[in-house]
């Protein structure tokens, strides 16, 4: 689920994402803010790279970077360093990584930079009502990265040889066991592997460019000449052809027909 020591090697400053910058740690921050201070482009977007930062890192600017101020920051948790801005300024920073305590610190930036078994922590510091006492965005979010099931039994039955809650545990699922009475609700986290986005291909064509490409290759049918089934060509009909049983008309002009339809006019008529 998280990058290895190697990709965070080949990090740098300008490649770094919302997402990407949960894997790294203050130290790497102050790494890649040093190999990157003499560069133009990030000189002049100093804003955007921190507040990249900002997602996952708590970043005091100290005013007082007095020996006394910066121990109170390191008694807290936080790195202090001075970071270069530009030519002229250099700042201190104190530099903490933003803590995963509660589900509503999960987000779909750092879902998949958490393991299993710390989701399942999560849950635990947050739960009462089981599972569906979470909101569905959070569930949303859980769920785009972990693979989630739960189960409510009771007591004496959730631990029975060989049912669902050993197949999970072998399966790699961590649990969380949630008390409702004499019934428990377990639900099983496991990390999703990661998904290989879809590769779309576009066709584009060239009118200057007589290369062959895939396309080429791929006959289609011309049915722009072809006639369709109502137009297929019907020849004249053929009085020999014509029978008792096949003739017939659209309108009877009989003698009771006329009148009805006189009397129909001449009603028409009056009114």
């Amino acid at each position: 689920m998280a990058n290895t020591s190697d990709d965070k090697k080949s990090l740098t400053l300008k490649t770094l994402t919302k997402s990407s910058v949960w894997d790294i740690q203050e130290n790497d921050v102050f790494r890649l803010w040093d190999g990157s201070d003499k560069d133009a482009e990030v000189r002049e977007n100093v804003r955007h790279y921190q507040d990249i930062l900002r997602s996952a890192f708590m970043i005091e600017e100290l005013k007082d970077d007095s020996k006394a101020n910066k121990q109170k920051y390191e008694k807290q948790g936080y790195k202090v360093a001075q970071v270069k801005i530009d030519e002229s300024t250099r700042v201190t920073w104190a530099l903490k990584k933003r803590p995963i305590i509660r589900v509503t610190d999960l987000t779909y930036e750092n879902i998949r930079h958490i393991t299993a078994a710390k989701l399942i922590e999560v849950l635990d510091r947050n739960f009462g009502g089981g599972w569906d006492s979470l909101s569905q965005s959070i569930k949303d979010i859980i769920e785009s990265g972990f693979d989630i099931s739960t189960t409510t039994l009771p007591k004496d039955r959730l631990h029975k040889k060989g049912g669902m809650y050993d197949k999970k545990v072998a399966d790699g699922f961590e649990v969380l066991e949630v008390s409702k009475g004499t019934w428990v609700e377990a639900i099983f986290a496991k990390a999703k592997p990661e998904a290989e986005k879809p590769r779309m291909k576009f066709a584009t064509h060239d009118l200057d460019d007589d290369s062959e490409n895939e396309d080429e290759d791929v006959e289609i049918e011309d049915t722009y000449n072809k006639p369709d089934d109502d137009d297929v060509e019907i020849g004249e009909p053929n009085d020999d052809d014509i029978t008792e049983d096949n003739y017939s008309t659209m309108m009877d002009l009989s003698g009771d027909d006329e009148d009805i339809t006189a009397d129909s006019l001449e009603d028409y008529a009056d009114e």
